[in-house]
């Protein structure tokens, strides 16, 4: 009995081990399932990140391969280029233009370039590039002024030059022109000397649009050296004239696009008032489009207007007889092509070339120039047409006292000039130096405006020079004019006599506006601050009274 129940224990202990070990392996597996599903899960998400990984990889090495290539696409292309032009510059100049015209068209049929004329141009690609340029470039003008200039070995004319033209200029008239000053020198720091000093006396007419300033590049002139002389001319006035040619040619191509009329000028001239006015209505007023040129002057290329349009066959017609003859027998040519009948005599010609070149008189511009542009040529040249010069302009200017320290020439007096007679002339001035005009009464002024310089002598302008006022109350004027803001800072400058600075001279002109808080004025004065290097002439001077 006792071992039936050892039997019996025995296999119930065996069951429930077998049972046990059953469960246990069954949840052993099931657990073991879901961690290999775990692990399978991530094995995936990892391949399918290296994959991706691998993905981007390929792309960036394309990419790297791209950039590779083009890095070396572009050494070789300037390596090519570099040999290019190495072989470019060995060709001669025919060779060098034939291979420019097998290039720049696909048509049979080449048309005639500035290249033809100047094949140097092809050396440099910029060659027609201005190496200076100041404006705002200006277009849409009725009138474009070309004034070339040159560097001169005594005296330059420009600024006076300048001065004239755009003196004479209404504000409506500024808005309706261009003044190009084309500085016709290869010497770039002369050039850009040149151009820094325009900039500095004319700086808000170049702002304005008004004045433009450029100088070629120092590859547009080509090799002068191999010119030949010809009409008994000297080899240094043949290159003279050769390179003004090409100075025209380049002043017009400039200006063609900018306004409707182009009127040539040279640097060394003076204009008679409301000249641009009476250009542009003659222009305007002619019965038919056949003109060639309206001539404003009768002295060489001064004064030359041109239509636009007509440029182009112009600077054509110069560019293939450059080196040949000069520009006013060029011009002459141009017309004797036009309208001329070679079976017919010479005065039917002339008949007809003035059917083409119209002249107005009297004369809008004056020569005024005695050193030429040429080395050591003296040119007295003056236009008998200009008429009769105005070296002064009178005012009725209030009653006054006018004394001065500078030294008077001959009978040119300062009385003389304040009250419209004459102008005043005097020796050069030196620091210091004044002129003084004290009023019999006090009285209100409401603007001044003085003049220095004239049509004769240009050049005899105030340099330096300050304009002061000297109220008669002066503890009002203080309280009033001579402080502004809360600081209650100077406005004015005051001398240590009591005269108050309100202007000074620039480019020989002084004007401006009198603040009416001084009151009356006891005295106005104008006083030089530095040595001039010139004489010095007041043509005009102008105090308005206040109303």
């Amino acid at each position: 009995m006792r071992l039936r129940n050892v039997s019996f224990l025995t296999v119930l202990l065996f069951g429930l081990s077998g049972l046990v070990s059953v469960s246990w392996y069954t949840a052993f597996s099931s657990s073991r399932g879901d961690v290999v599903d775990i692990y399978q899960r991530e094995f995936l998400a990892l391949r399918e990140r290296l994959h991706s990984a691998e993905q981007e990889n390929l792309r960036r090495s394309k990419e790297l391969n791209l950039v590779l290539e083009e890095i070396k696409r572009a050494i070789a292309e300037k390596q090519a280029l570099r040999d290019i032009n190495r072989t470019w510059s060995s060709l001669s100049e025919e060779t060098r233009l034939k291979l420019w015209n097998v290039s720049s068209s696909k048509n049979v049929l080449q048309l005639p370039s500035i290249f033809h004329h100047l094949p140097h141009l092809l050396n440099r690609e910029d060659s027609l590039q201005p190496a200076i340029h100041l404006g705002q470039g200006r277009t849409g003008v009725s009138i474009v002024m070309g004034v070339p200039s040159v560097k001169r070995e005594v005296h330059s004319y420009l600024t006076d030059t300048l001065s004239s033209l755009m003196s004479e200029l209404s504000p409506t008239e500024k808005d309706d022109c261009v003044i190009v000053v084309l500085i016709a020198e290869a010497d770039q720091q002369y050039a850009s000397s040149v151009a820094d000093n325009l900039k500095r006396l004319f700086p808000a007419e170049i702002q304005s649009g008004l004045l433009e300033v450029v100088s070629p590049s120092v590859h547009f002139y080509p090799d002068f050296s191999k010119l030949k002389e010809s009409f008994g001319d000297p080899k240094e006035r043949v290159r003279w004239r050769t390179k003004q040619n090409l100075d025209y040619c380049f002043l017009m191509m400039y200006a063609q696009s900018k306004g409707t009329y182009y009127v040539q000028l040279e640097d060394d001239i003076v204009a008679r008032p409301n000249y641009f006015t009476t250009m542009k209505n003659f222009a305007l007023q002619q019965p038919s489009e056949e003109w060639m040129i309206l001539e404003f002057s009768q002295l060489g290329f001064i004064g030359k207007m041109f239509k636009s349009s007509d440029l182009s066959l112009i600077v054509e017609f110069m560019l293939m007889f450059y080196k040949d003859k000069p520009i006013d027998w060029l011009l002459d040519h141009i017309m004797w092509v036009k309208v001329c009948n070679p079976e017919k005599d010479a005065k039917h010609c002339d008949r007809q070339k003035a059917n083409l070149r119209i002249r107005f008189k009297p004369s809008l511009f004056q020569h005024v120039g005695t050193h030429s542009s040429l080395a050591g040529k003296i040119q007295k040249l003056k236009d008998k047409d200009f008429g009769k010069q105005t070296l002064h302009k009178g005012h009725a200017n209030p009653q006054a006292e006018v004394t001065t320290s500078l030294k008077t020439y001959q009978h040119f007096t300062l009385e003389k000039a304040y009250a419209g007679e004459d102008f005043f002339w005097a020796f050069t001035p030196v620091a210091g130096d004044f002129i003084r005009i004290r009023f019999f009464t006090p009285v209100r002024i409401e603007r001044f405006f003085f003049r220095s310089g004239n049509i004769e002598h240009p050049g005899d302008k105030l340099f330096n020079t300050s304009v002061e006022v000297l109220p008669f109350d002066n503890i009002q004027a203080e309280k009033e004019a001579l402080t502004e803001g809360r600081e209650k800072k100077p406005k004015y400058h005051r001398t240590e006599d009591g005269f108050i600075r309100i202007g000074s001279f620039q480019n020989g002109i002084a004007e401006g506006e009198v603040d009416p808080s001084f009151g009356p004025l006891e005295a106005m004065r104008l006083t030089v601050t530095t040595d001039s290097p010139v004489w010095v002439i007041i043509s005009e001077i102008f105090i308005k009274k206040a109303e």
